[in-house]
């Protein structure tokens, strides 16, 4: 979350759905105040799984859904890690 601000500091919006999160290691086109990279390594949770994000958010449409499918790697199920519940 911390580089996704980041991101929107120096370039005034958050990174599309579509350029997602590899945005925060390789510059997108049209980001002319990009000062990444804002992540050393793909963004991976616990479980080895790429993070998933999603802007603007289905959960939180004015700012960004970042989550982890949790250890059972599926969507929508209990033991999900979302930013919109202030779970950690």
């Amino acid at each position: 979350a911390l580089a996704l601000d980041l991101f929107e500091l120096d370039n005034g919006r958050y990174p599309t759905t579509e350029e997602g999160l590899n945005a925060l290691r390789i510059k997108p086109p049209d980001a002319k105040n990009w000062n990444g990279p804002y992540l050393k390594r793909d963004a991976l949770d616990p479980w080895g799984r790429p993070y998933r994000y999603r802007y603007p958010g289905a959960q939180n449409p004015a700012d960004y859904d970042l989550f982890s499918l949790g250890p059972d790697g599926s969507e929508g199920t209990p033991d999900d890690i979302v930013s919109w519940k202030g779970e950690t």
